[in-house]
């Protein structure tokens, strides 16, 4: 098979597929005659064929994927005029503190933002699939050790953690997610953060979720964050009101 007739056969099943491929499985579809490295290759060439369009071929956690580009969300929002539900500011700091300080337990959030974190909090982000429970510290009680997973990588349309924007401080980490919309992956190719004003309050701040696609360039400072997918559940309006 040359090259041209693999680029198609890749084109076609990554387009077809509603999941993320990884290299190992597309070798199935070549009867493992291609390797590894040469299936990378004409995946980085049908990025550059697909360079002008308005869908782009990316690597996130779980392997590789069509989506499209971040100028085309005003266009596919008219798909879907209907007001989005929302985040509690609650909910997407504590998503921060995991991302940013993993693998950290219940109290080692609650000390980070200073309030103790309602259990729907925690049930919220587990239910999405954004968290999980790893292990557990060698401590008294043995707490529960939370990390994010690959589906959090894949939303924010990331291959690694390393990928995250980098801030000085917690408090901006804590901003910037607590910033997050989101948008539901079945719906649509891809996801992508946008930041929305904060509202004041700490119970009163939310999140309005959006149709979205993933930014690459959305891992600046001053860039628009990232936007997620929406709960399967509905959103805990926040958090404890007492404090430590």
């Amino acid at each position: 098979m040359n090259t041209v007739d693999a680029k198609r056969v890749l084109e076609t099943a990554l387009i077809c597929s509603h999941q993320p491929i990884q290299i190992r499985d597309l070798r199935v579809l070549f009867s493992d005659a291609l390797g590894a490295d040469t299936i990378r290759t004409l995946l980085e060439e049908l990025q550059l064929d697909w360079a002008q369009r308005g869908v782009e071929l990316v690597q996130v956690a779980t392997g590789w994927r069509f989506q499209s580009r971040p100028e085309m969300r005003e266009f596919l929002d008219r798909l879907n005029p209907e007001k989005p539900p929302k985040y509690s500011r609650a909910v997407m700091e504590t998503l921060a503190i995991v991302a940013y300080r993993q693998p950290v337990t219940r109290g080692d959030m609650e000390d980070v933002r200073g309030v103790t974190i309602n259990s729907l909090v925690l049930k919220q982000l587990e239910d999405r699939g954004w968290v999980e429970v790893i292990g557990h510290r060698e401590t008294v009680g043995r707490p529960s050790l939370y990390a994010t997973t690959r589906q959090f990588l894949d939303d924010l349309g990331l291959a690694s953690l390393d990928q995250l924007p980098v801030f000085d401080s917690a408090q901006a980490q804590a901003n910037a997610f607590a910033r997050l919309g989101e948008d539901d992956p079945s719906l649509q190719l891809n996801m992508v953060l946008e930041s929305s004003e904060s509202a004041e309050g700490e119970a009163a701040a939310t999140v309005d979720v959006d149709l979205a696609e993933i930014s690459s360039t959305a891992l600046h400072d001053d860039a628009p964050i990232f936007e997620l997918s929406s709960p399967r559940d509905p959103a805990p309006t926040g958090d404890d009101t007492h404090e430590h």
